[in-house]
């Protein structure tokens, strides 16, 4: 409901209600993210929703903004505090989309934070290249996906999956969803590998609970900007698509270097 709310509250610019001063005229380029800017920002996305976390502010790449990251939407908010912006900046004169660059350096710095351990992983001896994959166990392009992990690891590509359950994690009732349940039934069993494959088949694992991550997971993928599944991401942090063949993301990674 918060991103809903951002979204539609930031789309074409609207003026922002409680900031800064009326009569404060934008720089000529975005200054550093001071302590004061901060809080201004942070006040500024709070009047669009009281409760939406803020992931992080820097300099926006055109002048007078700062780029902001929050509740898995990327942001721009005038200096001043006046205007909020959502959507791509491109730089016309690189014809390149500079919001991709900052989303990539966002995700590959939060990505690096999950443990190996919480991680499923299918990778051969010596990978060339380590993809990051938020997965449902129950979805159709999941399944095929998981179809080419031999495939995959024979390319040099190691895949190492997250949980993403699309249902989400508790229901209108309050009570866990049935995809959540069963990953987290995978994610605490004895093989989680086996487990896991055996799910893409349509196995359910046997019930089981432990200490795991499949919430926190979710709620990364949230704030990554994930709406589906699966969820390609490069070792760069770029996104690599959804259901993908073998070649076609050999040929994403190789170009991405």
């Amino acid at each position: 409901m918060l991103k809903k709310l951002l979204l539609a509250l930031c789309i074409g610019g609207l003026p922002l209600a409680a900031c800064a001063a009326e009569n404060a005229a934008a720089p000529a380029t975005s200054p550093a993210v001071t302590p004061a800017a901060q809080q201004m920002v942070r006040q500024a996305i709070k009047s669009l929703a009281a409760d939406v976390q803020v992931d992080s502010i820097e300099p926006a790449p055109m002048p007078g903004f700062y780029q902001v990251i929050a509740a898995g939407q990327m942001l721009y908010v005038s200096t001043d505090g006046k205007y909020a912006m959502h959507g791509d900046v491109i730089d016309l004169s690189r014809k390149q989309n500079v919001s991709d660059d900052a989303w990539a350096r966002f995700r590959k710095a939060e990505l690096a934070k999950v443990p190996a351990s919480e991680r499923i992983v299918f990778a051969p001896p010596n990978p060339k290249y380590t993809i990051t994959v938020f997965t449902d166990v129950n979805c159709g392009f999941c399944r095929a996906l998981h179809e080419h992990v031999a495939a995959f690891n024979k390319e040099g590509i190691a895949v190492e999956y997250l949980a993403w359950p699309r249902e989400g994690l508790v229901t209108t009732a309050g009570r866990p969803t049935p995809t959540y349940t069963e990953m987290v039934s995978v994610w605490c069993a004895k093989d989680r590998k086996a487990a896991f494959t055996a799910a893409k088949e349509g196995h359910a694992p046997a019930p089981a609970t432990c200490t795991n991550p499949v919430k926190d997971q979710f709620n990364l993928g949230v704030k990554l900007g994930v709406n589906g599944t699966p969820a390609i991401y490069g070792p760069d942090g770029r996104v690599l698509g959804g259901y993908v063949t073998p070649e076609q993301l050999l040929q994403a990674l190789r170009q991405g270097g």
